[in-house]
């Protein structure tokens, strides 16, 4: 056998030495890739200050976390003043709540409006928890009074105050709630609602600016 020459070895050497370093090359790649990529589970972590609504098994968010849930007043998606479970709506005051009743049948009567609750009823706990968390959120507490009474001050805690959801509710009982003695207190919360049985006769009083301008608040 001819034995090809040595420019011609030298060429078959250089192109086996190329094709072992290009193949090192992509390997090295795949191994940097395979580290760096992030994994989708890195991207779905539940954040510890947003509890999953999946939390508890009967609904009421955040219970295993130490997070107030139904039982302290938390009120979940679609409740409605006349449910008879939640105790954030059959806590409130018997008059305010029947009260609350008559106004959202004549609202359903006449424009076909809902009255959905965002709040009622609050325990203590929950109350110095949403201040807490209002504090951190404003600032201060001076900020944070304008929006979240203490637990000692707060109508809420006392089942006299109902913040209601969707705006349509809101002016619907904004116009016609004083006949049912169901007036806003404050200029800043167009959501939240007290009786005042006097607003029959009278109208509704006028509206503090927010929670820092009302006497009660003061204690």
């Amino acid at each position: 056998m001819t034995r090809p020459p040595p420019l011609a070895r030298t060429r078959r050497r250089i192109r086996w030495v190329l094709g072992v370093g290009l193949v090192a090359v992509l390997a090295a790649i795949i191994v940097v890739l395979t580290h760096h990529v992030p994994t989708s589970s890195s991207f779905s972590a539940v954040s510890p200050q947003r509890p999953s609504s999946a939390a508890s098994p009967n609904g009421s968010r955040g219970e295993l976390r130490g997070v107030p849930g139904e039982a302290e007043g938390v009120v979940p998606d679609g409740v409605t003043v006349f449910d008879e479970a939640i105790p954030a709506v059959v806590n409130l005051d018997p008059a305010l709540l029947d009260a609350l009743r008559q106004a959202a049948a004549g609202a359903a009567d006449d424009a076909g409006v809902v009255f959905y609750v965002n709040s009622g009823w609050r325990s203590p706990e929950y109350q110095n928890h949403l201040l807490q968390q209002a504090i951190a959120e404003y600032g201060s507490e001076d900020e944070a009074a304008r929006w979240v009474a203490t637990a000692e001050t707060s109508p809420h805690v006392s089942g006299d105050a109902v913040d209601l959801g969707r705006s349509d509710a809101t002016a619907w009982l904004s116009e016609h709630g004083a006949a049912y003695g169901l007036c806003r207190i404050y200029g800043n919360e167009p959501w939240h609602f007290e009786l005042r049985t006097d607003a029959i006769d009278h109208g509704c009083p006028p509206l503090y600016d927010d929670p820092t301008q009302d006497p009660r608040m003061q204690q």
